[in-house]
């Protein structure tokens, strides 16, 4: 059943009245994060029936609010003072600093926060207002740092070296050699397959499982510290598609006997080691092995105690390639079985294995994907995740009978639910908004039946005058439905022709256009609307949350599918009556920034002014995984990264391109736009424009983003105004 959003395929949400007057500025539209509707401070679970956010008295003091869920509805309130908690602190600490914040806590129960201050961990109990402490920890000088939740043991990376610190023990250093190419504890493979962090806690936080990373063979490249005088150089170890990457080993650390040993992973070493799980008991670790080639993925089972590969579980193969990207999840009652994420049928679900590789069952199914898992009920055999079963804009609370297979929907309204479970999965609190409500925070049980609402935030823009948002959809050349949104001006006349801003991005494990607060845009999209411009995306193939077929269609051609996907939406705007077609803009960063100075070189005269941010210029100096996966290496795949190459196009622009760069960049290099620029020079191209952010890498973040999008927003105006 199609949700009503793409059952019409077109909705119009309109936000002008006669009362709006206000106009943003682009202070507001950059930093005006008061503009966006608000939200419950720090919202989590105690327990399945208690809940709490961070709050201010009617007084104006900082406090904690516990609700209680009752099933007759008459929960009660409770109020935790930031005085209550620092007089407990002073009393059992006297020469400790007080508190000037609520601190970041967590719940051990019904009653007792826990929570870090000072270097040192505190509970506090809300109902005796007693502190104790619990563990002496001083994170000075450390970069990276991971603590286990129960037992507060710790591992930690300073000075390039790994430690842990067990609770009541000295302080252990596990390594010597860190640094100079040699990295320990920290995210690896480019921060790809999911790989977020390096160091990897046990379930009892007896053992530690970490990553060591020896990029010894791969080659520098500079980072300029224009601070210094003279200037100098850092070197940052980037392995580009086709050369030598790094080497990756997981190691294992046991606490109680003080031995650390690593797996016995193989060859060969370039090949990559991700979605680390630990085994319920600490005996055996599980890592999906990709090749390097990521057309074959190994989910393999080691020894904790000898690094030996113990099993292969399972495989996966792919003719494109393969992309794990979450680890197993062990089922605490069933100890030998777990959850694996896989693309296999063309969607993202989850399927239902033991642990001698029996694939048990497939759980969910469907044109539709699994976007996060949530727990399971093991007693009623009940599955509880989050998906795009209705719309790939939206995302719905759904539970899965595992014995029947049957999925319901339980979230109700048609738009995003960011959804939080309680410990044993009774009730769901559920952090809603579509393009009609800007937040909704509701309490619902594990049947779909609202509990209650605890929050709604009012428009933040009710003042402000807006543009008109549609979001629908318009067919790809094969038919593929693809989705776009537009913005309209201010006090709109479909009788006057307007000038367009395309923003664009259109690259893998990214989706712009959602059923949700703004569409899931922000809010430089209505100060261009003000400013009197369309400003129109479109989420192309190879785009995220569609499907295998729809993200790997751009395979060994990236640049070349997804213009023509542009180029539709571009046709659509061409037949609005209310568009210029002589005065089309484009602008996108990083991935966009590619596809923008594609679409001015690769189709000239389409658009007559564009923007390109940190631009991938050409594949071959791209990074090994992220390229690899999708373009193969330049020796496999020769004519693929000479036709995307922009380098080869250089000559062809027409209309005004300015191009922006970080000189920080560790993402994409700067070299990227550098070689551009110097290839314009090359061929006597005068309409190309350069700006450097000299201290900001991948994006301008901070006080320089206002900055940025001046400069952004004057020069397409200057290209695209009467």
């Amino acid at each position: 059943m199609r949700s009503k959003l793409t059952s019409l395929l077109l909705f119009v949400i309109c936000f002008s009245s006669q009362a709006q007057e206000k106009l943003l500025t682009m202070d507001d539209a950059i930093m005006g994060y008061h503009l966006y509707p608000k939200s419950m401070s720090n919202l989590q679970w105690m327990d399945d029936l208690h809940f709490s956010h961070n709050d201010k008295t009617e007084a104006g003091e900082a406090c904690i609010i516990i609700d209680e869920i009752h099933e007759k509805k008459n929960g009660i309130t409770r109020v935790v003072k930031l005085s209550d908690i620092n007089a407990s602190l002073t009393a059992a600490v006297p020469e400790a600093d007080s508190l000037k914040n609520l601190p970041r806590f967590e719940w051990l129960g019904t009653n007792v926060m826990r929570y870090y201050h000072s270097s040192t961990y505190y509970t506090f109990d809300i109902g005796s207002k007693e502190t104790k402490v619990v563990s002496e920890f001083d994170a000075a000088g450390i970069t990276t740092r991971k603590t286990h939740g129960s037992t507060l043991n710790q591992a930690y990376i300073r000075d390039h070296q790994l430690y842990v610190k067990a609770n009541g023990r000295e302080e252990r250093q596990l390594t010597t050699d860190g640094g100079d190419g040699i990295v320990y504890g920290e995210a690896v493979h480019r921060v790809e397959f999911g790989i977020t962090e390096g160091l990897f806690w046990s379930g009892d936080g007896a053992k530690l499982a970490f990553y060591r990373m020896d990029e010894t063979m791969v080659s520098e490249f500079p980072l300029y510290t224009l601070s210094d005088t003279p200037a100098t150089t850092k070197g940052t170890r980037y392995p580009v598609t086709g050369a030598k990457s790094h080497h990756v080993t997981i190691g294992i650390h046991d606490l109680e006997s003080g031995n650390t040993i690593y797996l016995k992973t193989g060859e060969p070493k370039e090949q990559y080691l991700t979605n680390i799980a630990w085994g319920p008991n600490g005996k055996f670790i599980y890592v999906a092995v990709v090749n390097r080639e990521q057309n074959h993925m190994w989910f393999k089972q080691f020894s904790t105690a000898t690094g030996e590969q113990t099993a292969v579980l399972f495989e996966e193969t792919h003719e494109k390639y393969v992309e794990p990207e979450h680890p197993a999840v062990f089922l605490k009652k069933s100890p030998d079985q777990f959850i694996w994420w896989s693309e296999r049928d063309g969607y993202n679900h989850l399927y239902l294995y033991n642990t001698k590789g029996d694939m048990l069952k497939q759980l969910t199914k469907g044109s539709w994907i699994v976007t996060e898992y949530l727990g399971v009920n093991e007693e009623e055999g009940l599955l509880f995740v989050v998906g795009t079963k209705e719309s790939p804009l939206e995302r719905d609370l759904l539970c899965v009978n595992m014995k029947s297979g049957k999925t319901k929907r339980l979230s109700r309204d048609p738009g995003t639910h960011t959804i939080t479970a309680s410990p044993g999965l009774r009730y769901f609190i559920d952090n809603f908004s579509n393009t009609m409500t800007p937040r909704e925070v509701r309490i619902m049980d594990h049947t779909g039946i609202p509990y209650a609402t605890v929050h709604k935030a009012e428009d933040p823009l009710s003042e402000y005058k807006l543009g008109q948002m549609e979001i629908g959809s318009v067919k790809a050349n094969d038919g593929t439905e693809l989705y776009y949104r537009v913005f309209k001006p201010v006090d709109f006349d479909p009788n006057k022709k307007y000038p367009v801003v395309v923003y664009l991005y259109n690259g893998p494990h990214l989706q712009l256009v959602r059923n949700y607060w703004l569409g899931g845009a922000n809010l430089w999209y209505q100060y261009m609307a003000q400013q009197g411009f369309v400003v129109f995306s479109i989420d192309g193939r190879g785009s995220a949350n569609r499907g295998l077929d729809f993200e790997n269609a751009v395979f060994r051609q990236m640049g070349t599918l997804e213009m023509e996907d542009q180029l539709a939406g571009v046709n659509w705007l061409k037949k609005q009556g209310f568009v210029d077609p002589e005065r089309l803009g484009i602008f996108g960063w990083s991935y966009g920034g590619f596809m923008t100075t594609s679409l001015m070189t690769r189709h000239p005269g389409v658009f007559k002014v564009g923007v390109a941010g940190g631009p991938v210029i050409d594949w071959r100096f791209y990074e090994v995984m992220y390229t690899e996966r999708y373009m193969d290496t330049p020796q496999e795949n020769p004519e693929g990264y000479a036709k995307n190459s922009l380098l080869n196009y250089v000559d062809k622009l027409e209309g005004r391109l300015l191009m922006i760069h970080g000189a920080q960049d560790p993402t994409v290099l700067w070299q990227h736009s550098l070689m551009y620029l110097e290839e314009s020079i090359k061929k006597g191209v005068t309409n190309l424009d350069y700006y450097v952010y000299p201290h900001h890498e991948h994006n301008v973040r901070g006080r320089d983003r206002v900055h940025l999008y001046h400069k952004v927003t004057d020069y397409l105006k200057l290209y695209l105004e009467d």
